[in-house]
């Protein structure tokens, strides 16, 4: 089935920016979120420890959509533990580097991190799992597998090989393909790319003849703004907007087949993470769990009105050819195959996954994703005019 066109953006979100990004602080007095972590009681707060941690984020505080993720999640557990459980936020670079996070929690260095699972792919392949990996579930999906189809226990298990609690922190939703200097007609047209991308995406570009290049936030700008890169992907719409991308590469694609979910993680020093009380462990779950939440909306609500702002602004939207995107399903499944067989933590988690995923898939396609493909065909036909 051949995607939909993309809908003309020419409509206001229900919701002003300033508005959303506001609300996280009155989130926090819901009841809902110090019942359900059962420790909101003042009585049962006084009688827990007072701890003060530290967060190395892999994002900068200009992207409140990612680094507004961890303030969301430090002031939410400060809320629900009474003020005795303080999380300090720091912005990538203020202790490490954005892509050293993990090594920064494992080692002990902070107690916790907040990155993308996927930058730590030279560590293990398996370390992809915890953010997304290309042709993946999308966000829902993720969420199901993580929560209640077994993913995030297989997940912990490989992790604790590094010294690593996980608790997810998020998800971006489907991401675009990225921007690049010049139109890109056909798979020819990716030899000798040299593109930003994280995770196994660039692993599969890189046998479509890309030159894939792994750079924090913060470092992308500049080097495609000198011509050391001919294309980046991010994210989507809001924050590449924020980031300044079509300035430079006027050329939006989408799908991003390599990021149909990304889930962030909020990693945790393994023996911190056992040395707290249980109290203080569901506090940092159920926050986790409001903050992805949190972060999923804000993003649903936020991406249409900047995508809008960015075509008015001369971004020219493409969807990639369909040479790319069938070569590059071929590529992806014979390259899991290779993984597998070089790494049993990869093979275990991926065949846990792929056989989730595939239910889910059939599903999918009687339920939400023929009901959306139905609403977005309306819309664009314009069924209501007759």
């Amino acid at each position: 089935m051949v995607a939909p066109k993309p809908i003309p953006v020419a409509y206001k979100t229900a919701v002003p920016e300033e508005t959303l990004l506001m609300k996280r602080r009155s989130f926090l007095k819901g009841a809902g979120l110090g019942a359900a972590a059962g420790i909101a009681s003042p009585a049962i707060a006084q009688s827990q420890p007072t701890i003060t941690w530290r967060l190395a984020s892999s994002y900068p505080k200009s992207l409140e959509t990612l680094f507004g993720a961890c303030t969301h999640f430090s002031e939410a557990v400060a809320a629900v533990t009474d003020g005795k459980f303080k999380i300090q936020v720091f912005a990538t670079g203020e202790i490490v580097p954005a892509l050293q996070v993990a090594d920064a929690v494992t080692t002990g260095t902070v107690e916790m991190g907040h990155s993308g699972s996927y930058f730590y792919i030279g560590k293990d392949t398996a370390f992809a799992f915890g953010t997304v990996i290309p042709w993946g579930p999308n966000s829902r999906q993720m969420q199901a597998w993580l929560y209640h189809a077994g993913g995030l226990e297989l997940l912990n298990e490989f992790y604790a090989k590094f010294n690593i609690y996980n608790l997810p922190a998020g998800n971006t939703g489907a991401q675009m393909g990225g921007w690049f200097r010049k139109e890109i007609k056909s798979a020819a047209d990716l030899q000798g790319l040299k593109m930003r991308i994280g995770g196994l995406g660039g692993n599969v570009l890189q046998k479509m003849g890309v030159v894939p290049q792994q750079l924090g936030a913060g470092d992308i700008y500049p080097a495609l703004e000198r011509g050391v890169l001919d294309a980046v992907e991010f994210v989507g719409p809001y924050d590449d907007e924020k980031l300044g991308f079509a300035k430079v590469a006027p050329y939006y694609y989408y799908p991003g087949f390599w990021d149909g979910s990304a889930e962030l993680s909020f990693f945790i020093n393994l023996e911190k993470w056992n040395s707290l009380p249980p109290a203080y462990q569901k506090a940092l779950k159920v926050c986790a769990e409001a903050t992805g939440h949190d972060m999923q909306a804000k993003y649903d609500v936020l991406n249409p009105a900047a995508l809008k702002r960015l075509v008015a602004g001369g971004a020219q939207l493409r969807q990639l050819p369909n040479d790319i995107l069938k070569a590059s399903y071929k590529i992806t499944k014979d390259l899991y195959a290779e993984m597998s067989a070089a790494n049993p933590n990869f093979k275990k988690i991926y065949d846990h996954l792929w056989a989730y995923q595939q239910d889910s898939l059939r599903y999918w396609a009687i339920s939400d994703f023929a009901y959306d493909y139905m609403s977005v065909t309306a819309l664009q036909q314009r069924w209501a005019e007759g």
